[in-house]
């Protein structure tokens, strides 16, 4: 069965009707959905018109408070401005959505700025009904961003970074596209926001963020690290910094400045046990090995309180799936709080990996937590519609830089408990 879409063209929006989930709020979500991809489409034909304007979303709110001052207003009116753009549920996503503000401050704003750095491309629903936006830039690259309903009415949504990536990891179809930009702040934030206009009626608040998508997040690190605070801040998104998971690869110098200027989560990609098998499938290992990396996150998290890292681990059969490995990876993690993903590798065309097999998967979780590690077994999720590790995207309809570790992002981020 192909995956129900939700185009640009409106006449398609009544596919959503088929997801089985969709009760009473159905026609609101539908609703919802024709006239957030309609705007998306309108700000799609004016972004020529208006990409030279001040982007209100790539500042913080200091930075708003000193451009808002700069243009002869007080700094105060940043404040009420910020409330509009992320605050009181508002989530404005163009001017006319700016309610209460003095009418000169509002009109400079018409003026002068734009709220909309991204449009929508199309919305994808798979069975187990996980959502994955298409978003289309200012330049016509594409990126994704996934809506994850998860159990115990928690749902998380997962953003991208970049376009691609360069870490040109072997398991990772992403990876193999290379890395096209790096997002900037407002283009990572709206990710968030949209998820939160279109989805909190159907399921209920958005609880979660993971930078899991496209891209490595480190790699990025100053609009990362931006966006994040926005996300939590008190007066922006006010997300919990416990439930806002950065992913990495193991970029050393970044991830010992985000454990020194953020308080949100961290996620390591680890994925092997020796230097020889991690420098072959992540080759960011050959410039900053695990013996660097892991004492890294020793002294960096010391200082921390109450903080666990989450190692997220791709299994391959025959490759990082021995019960040596399991071992050495209990020695590797050691006096490290901690908690350990096993995660399932999906087969995506190209690809040279296999999956290990579920009881060799349960097996290794045993040896594990025979030892005292706290670990989960990830399976797959969505992969009845091509929708797991490795395998988004329809080659005939869907760009191949569109093709991002969904398993991953389901795993990881929906039972990453809170400590």
């Amino acid at each position: 069965m192909a995956i129900p879409r939700c185009s640009s063209s409106l006449s398609s929006i009544s596919f959503f009707s088929w997801h089985p989930r969709l009760s009473s709020p159905r026609q609101t979500f539908i609703s919802d959905c024709r006239r957030l991809i309609s705007a998306s489409a309108i700000s799609s034909e004016s972004g020529s018109l208006t990409r030279s304007r001040t982007m209100l979303k790539d500042m913080s709110l200091g930075e708003l408070e000193k451009w808002v001052q700069s243009n002869g207003f007080r700094p105060a009116q940043a404040l009420m401005l910020w409330k509009c753009l992320y605050g009181n549920s508002c989530w404005a996503q163009c001017h006319d959505e700016l309610t209460g503000l003095n009418k000169d401050f509002k009109r400079m704003l018409t003026e002068n700025t734009d709220m909309k750095p991204l449009s929508v491309k199309d919305v994808l629903t798979a069975s187990d009904g996980t959502h994955k936006i298409l978003f289309t830039l200012d330049d016509g690259l594409v990126i994704e961003t996934v809506v994850i309903p998860c159990s115990r009415g928690r749902t998380t949504v997962c953003v991208s970074s970049q376009v691609g990536c360069a870490m040109n990891c072997q398991f990772c179809y992403t990876g193999r596209m290379g890395l096209r930009r790096h997002l900037r702040t407002a283009e990572i934030v709206e990710q968030a926001i949209f998820a939160r206009r279109l989805f909190s009626t159907k399921f209920g608040s958005i609880t979660n963020v993971v930078f899991m998508g496209m891209g490595e997040p480190l790699h990025n690190i100053d609009n990362v690290i931006k966006a994040a605070a926005i996300m939590v801040d008190e007066q922006g998104l006010h997300f919990s910094p416990r439930k806002v998971t950065v992913s990495t690869s193991g970029l050393v110098p970044q991830l010992k400045r985000f454990l020194k200027e953020s308080n949100c989560a961290l996620a390591v990609s680890l994925n092997a046990t020796t230097d020889e098998v991690r420098n072959w499938i992540m080759p960011i290992n050959r410039k900053y090995n695990l013996s660097l990396l892991l004492e890294t996150l020793r002294e960096g998290i010391r200082s921390k309180h109450k903080y666990k890292v989450l190692f997220e681990y791709v299994m391959l059969e025959g490759v990082n799936d021995s019960i040596e490995d399991a071992r050495r990876l209990i020695e590797l993690v050691r006096e490290i709080p901690c908690k350990i993903n096993l995660i399932s590798f999906n087969p995506h065309r190209g690809s040279m990996f296999k999956p290990t097999s579920e009881d060799k998967m349960i097996e290794f979780r045993n040896v594990l937590a025979e030892a005292g590690c706290v670990v989960f077994l990830r399976l797959s999720r969505g992969d009845d519609q091509m929708a797991a590790c490795g395998q988004l995207g329809e080659p005939e309809s869907i760009p191949a830089l569109l093709a991002t570790t969904l398993a991953r992002i389901i795993r990881s981020a929906c039972q990453f408990e809170n400590q």
